[in-house]
C-alpha cells in the first residue's frame, strides 16, 4: 500500500517520524511536503495529500498541521476525500472500517509521537467492512457531495 504524507510547518517534525514509521510497517511513502519548518499554508498540503489519493499515487493519506482542524477542513473540501481528525485509536480504525476514511488527520501540536504512531498503525491496518449499512451510508455521503457540487455549479 502507498500512503501519501504531508504537513505544514507545524507538523513537519512529526511527519518525518511517521514517514519512517510507515516504512518500518512495510508501506511505500509518498512525501508531498513540506520539507522544512519554514512557515507554509496547510491548505496547500491538504490539497497535495488529497490529490495523491485521488489520482492513485497513494491508496490513503496522512495529513498533519498544528491542531489538525484546519487541515481536516481543507481536505474535506475535495470531492472524494474523507478525512478524519483522530486522537484515539478507535476512531482511527473505525473511520476506515465504517466510513471508508481515506485521509487520517493529526494535530502535530496535540498528539505525541507514541500516540501518533498508534493512530497511524490502527488507521493503516484497518479495512473498510463493506457491510450493507456502511455501504448505504457511504452512498448517502457521495450523494450529498454530488448535490452540493451541482448546487454550487448552478450558482
Amino acid at each position: 500500500m502507498h500512503i501519501a504524507i504531508g504537513s505544514d510547518h507545524a507538523g513537519f517534525e512529526l511527519k518525518g517520524v511517521l514517514a519512517n514509521f510507515l516504512r518500518e510497517l512495510g508501506y511505500e511513502v509518498v512525501d508531498v511536503g513540506t520539507h522544512s519548518t519554514d512557515p507554509v499554508d496547510y491548505p496547500d498540503f491538504a490539497q497535495a495529500v488529497g490529490e495523491a489519493v485521488l489520482d492513485g499515487r497513494a491508496d490513503r493519506g496522512v495529513l498533519i498541521c498544528g491542531s489538525g482542524v484546519g487541515a481536516s477542513v481543507a481536505a474535506n473540501k475535495m470531492a472524494g476525500i474523507r478525512a478524519g481528525l483522530c486522537h484515539d485509536t478507535y476512531s482511527a480504525h473505525q473511520g476506515v472500517e465504517h466510513d471508508d476514511m481515506n485521509v487520517l488527520v493529526l494535530g502535530g501540536r496535540v498528539v505525541g509521537i507514541a500516540t501518533a504512531q498508534e493512530l497511524v498503525r490502527a488507521y493503516s491496518h484497518a479495512v473498510f467492512t463493506k457491510e450493507e449499512r456502511h455501504m448505504r451510508r457511504l452512498q448517502k455521503v457521495h450523494a450529498l457531495e454530488t448535490r452540493m457540487q451541482e448546487k454550487k455549479a448552478s450558482l
